[in-house]
């Protein structure tokens, strides 16, 4: 395999990643082709060194999307630090995405079931006052302490979601660690 070749899928597998990822990644593995060449060795037994781009790809998907994470804890590194766990094994999509799903689909149903509470309960303050017994004190007391249990369960969710990603995080690094020595006997 060529030079070219082995960046071209290189990049392949890389897509939707940052661009300045991308050419980061890029620029390590011309590096490596450089040094390779200036050394005496020809390009196909340094891509024969490198490994399979495909793999590559896969793996540093895996850890830019776990860095992408740790720098910033938003819901779209969340989503790209789980589909790079994902992306690891396809046992793990047999076996991790069925239980990864339910647990995103409580915390969903919770993070629903705070909204529905939170307007519920505005409902009660705002209009409670003409038909709940007890009058206007009863309704201000309901609305408020109703929208103040919504806002713990959206919180308790919220936080439960950080711990799940970044349990995510752990599993994924854990993962990589016991495969690497397999993936650097495969590629000597």
């Amino acid at each position: 395999m060529t030079r070219n070749e082995f960046i071209n899928r290189l990049k392949q597998g890389l897509t939707g990643l940052p661009a300045a990822s991308i050419a980061d990644v890029v620029a390590d593995y011309e590096a490596h082709f450089t040094d390779g060449v200036a050394a005496g060795r020809s390009e196909a037994e340094v891509a024969s060194a490198l490994g399979d781009p495909a793999r590559l790809a896969r793996e540093l998907r895996a850890e830019i999307g776990l860095k992408q994470w740790e720098d910033t804890k938003s819901p779209s590194s969340a989503i790209s630090a789980v589909f790079a766990v994902l992306g690891l094994g396809a046992i793990d999509i047999l076996i991790l995405l069925p239980l990864l799903m339910g647990v995103i689909g409580t915390l969903f149903g919770f993070f629903m079931s705070a909204i529905g509470i939170f307007i519920a309960s505005g409902v009660v303050f705002a209009t409670g006052a003409f038909w709940m017994p007890g009058g206007v004190f009863a309704a201000l007391l309901g609305g408020v302490g109703g929208m103040a249990l919504a806002v713990t369960i959206a919180g308790l969710t919220a936080i439960v979601s950080v711990w799940l990603v970044n349990g995510l995080v752990w599993y994924a690094r854990l993962h990589y660690r016991l495969l690497k020595p397999a993936l650097d006997a495969q590629n000597a």
